[in-house]
């Protein structure tokens, strides 16, 4: 499991929901942990498509690619 500390950390940097209350001028302690996904919990959509990684291609750019390659085969 990792874990981030970072002390003295600038509060004004904070995203705005985590600094609600806080004094913008005040240095602060923040510790992320990454929790282990429960077994029984199924990724949504969203965190299925957010997990894909790049290169996006479309349709259109895939057929381009095949052609090229039908027309290297022919040579």
């Amino acid at each position: 499991m990792n874990r981030i500390v970072r002390e003295h950390y600038p509060a004004s940097r904070l995203p705005e929901e985590l600094r609600a209350g806080l004094d913008p001028k005040a240095s602060v302690t923040v510790t992320v942990e990454e929790v282990e996904p429960r077994p029984d919990s199924v990724m949504t959509i969203d965190e299925i498509f957010a997990a894909r990684r790049p290169p996006y291609r479309t349709a259109d750019e895939i057929d381009v690619d095949i052609r090229e390659q039908r027309d290297e085969w022919d040579d």
